[in-house]
């Protein structure tokens, strides 16, 4: 009796808690104005079609992850070249972004504006409308070509939520690695 006691408790008290939900949290603002998630996008992870040298037609996907109680939309992100011998170039164009992760591509999202900025190797992409808390998001950035020298190619990524001015989140490494399958250093063709 004394069990079945306890038990019911148990259950009544999971019951409870299964009915409670999140409240959103809302976002930090300074009295400067400037605006910070109240709980940042997560990089989930990086990866690329085709990881050999020279290779044209690769794709490069860097998957975020805004959780429900970020406090504020994602509005932008920026992905700088920190590591690698050559430098990548990317057709801004051709590259998009979606809901969900590579393997399980969702509905297409928009750009505002996307460029490259050479000097500071870093490409900036502003989401039109903005992406709201709780989504996972894949950006699919589509490089010129892969690039001529093996080895890890480092990309920092960083988050920067809605507002007219906001801080960015630097949110980690999305790691390439590239390697060199049986071509010559003297030619992309393994002559």
């Amino acid at each position: 009796m004394r069990v079945a006691a306890i038990l019911g408790m148990a259950i009544a008290t999971l019951v409870g808690f299964a009915g409670y939900t999140l409240k959103p949290s809302p976002a930090i603002q300074l009295q400067d104005g400037t605006v910070y998630f109240a709980s940042p996008p997560r990089l989930v992870g990086a990866a690329t079609t085709y990881n050999e040298v020279y290779v044209w037609g690769a794709t490069y996907y860097f998957t975020l992850s805004l959780p429900e109680n970020a406090g504020e939309a994602l509005q932008k992100v920026t992905i700088n070249q920190h590591e690698g011998v050559d430098y990548i170039r990317f057709n801004l164009k051709d590259s998009f972004a979606f809901e969900g992760t590579s393997s399980h591509e969702g509905q297409k999202l928009g750009f505002k504006d996307a460029n490259s900025e050479r000097k500071s190797q870093t490409i900036s992409l502003t989401f039109d409308p903005p992406i709201s808390p709780g989504k996972t998001i894949t950006i699919a950035l589509q490089p010129q070509q892969n690039p001529t020298v093996s080895g890890v190619y480092l990309f920092g990524v960083t988050a920067f939520p809605a507002g007219e001015k906001s801080h960015g989140q630097f949110l980690g490494y999305g790691r390439l690695q590239f390697y060199n399958h049986g071509h010559s250093i003297f030619s992309p063709f393994g002559w």
